[in-house]
């Protein structure tokens, strides 16, 4: 049996699990990565019967085996430094210079998912930046007075709108991490591409590398990272169509660079080539976010409604679209 209190996660030994060491109660039953055990032995982060236990001692049924599963403070989560930090994969943020309204789709204690407005940054990238995602989760766990590590457990560019999944918890992000590298976090969205796509559905499997002649921008090179994404088409116009787009893996800009190579580059998206009159950004909203969740196995599903300016576009290019 596993429990969650007061910041602690806490598990009954069972009579099968008799003979286990410590450590592997905390490995295998309480899903703890290497890495964060580290951190927890080193910040006496495990408990045994409510004492420091040997990670190599032995268990019997009845034995309560706790970790910590709460961010420790330091100074830059309760503002003591300037512009913020990252350590051991935590954001911290200083208070924004302004409040920022956050759409929470899902929450419990260890994960929250938000609808993303477009033209939010995720996360600070210089150390004087504000006013981004993260700063305005961080500012609301403050106000609430919990730990302020907030971890972002996947991106969405500046100009995407849509769910985002964020861990509250050093622990929470290492579960959610899993979720993501083992493929069983589903993201979809809906984008509108140039033109009037041939095929009603398919596959683009191409891989993606950085463009050396722009700092930002990614292309499809032999030499680059595979890349998986599939299409289906909702709707579609003379200059336009709408399509249901999920991704088979997470490379930077992956929708954005695929559409491109088979050119029907997204609508807004001045970077890789596509229509600015039909939109002033990418035409690209992450719809729905479906998981199950790594400690209940509960199955969490999220839908982000369309923002105003992509459902105002898809009313305008299309008669009455399905989405």
């Amino acid at each position: 049996m596993t429990v969650s209190k007061k910041g602690w996660m806490e598990y009954e030994v069972t009579g099968e699990d008799a003979g286990l060491t410590v450590e592997r109660v905390v490995r295998e039953r309480l899903q703890v990565s290497g890495r964060m055990l580290q951190r927890l032995t080193r910040s006496k982060g495990i408990l045994l019967n409510r004492k420091a236990p040997f990670l190599q001692r032995q268990v019997k049924a009845g034995d309560r085996v706790a970790i910590r599963i709460t961010d420790q403070p330091s100074s830059a989560a309760v503002g003591g430094k300037a512009g913020g930090a990252e350590r051991e994969g935590r954001v911290f943020a200083d208070e924004p210079r302004e409040r920022l309204p956050l759409d929470i789709l899902y929450e419990d204690e260890h994960l929250l998912i938000v609808n993303k407005p477009a033209g939010l940054m995720v996360h600070p990238v210089g150390p004087d930046q504000s006013g981004t995602l993260v700063d305005a989760i961080a500012a609301r766990m403050r106000e609430r007075g919990e730990p302020e590590g907030v971890h972002p457990v996947h991106r969405l560019d500046k100009e995407t709108s849509g769910a985002i999944l964020v861990a509250k918890t050093g622990y929470g992000h290492q579960l959610a991490d899993r979720v993501l590298r083992e493929g069983s976090l589903r993201r979809e969205y809906l984008a509108v591409a140039c033109g009037r796509m041939a095929h009603e559905r398919g596959t683009i499997h191409a891989p993606i590398g950085r463009d050396h002649r722009h700092k930002v921008r990614r292309r499809v090179t032999d030499r680059g990272e595979e890349a998986i994404t599939h299409y289906e088409v909702v709707a579609a116009a003379a200059e336009a169509t709408l399509v249901r787009v999920w991704l088979e893996t997470g490379r930077t800009h992956q929708i954005r660079v695929h559409f491109q190579h088979i050119g029907h580059p997204l609508a807004g998206d001045a970077m890789y080539g596509g229509r600015r009159d039909l939109l002033r950004r990418q035409a690209l909203h992450a719809r729905r976010l479906s998981f199950a969740h790594p400690l209940t196995g509960a199955e969490i599903s999220c839908e982000a409604p369309l923002p105003d300016d992509l459902a105002s576009l898809t009313a305008r290019l299309f008669d009455s679209p399905p989405i």
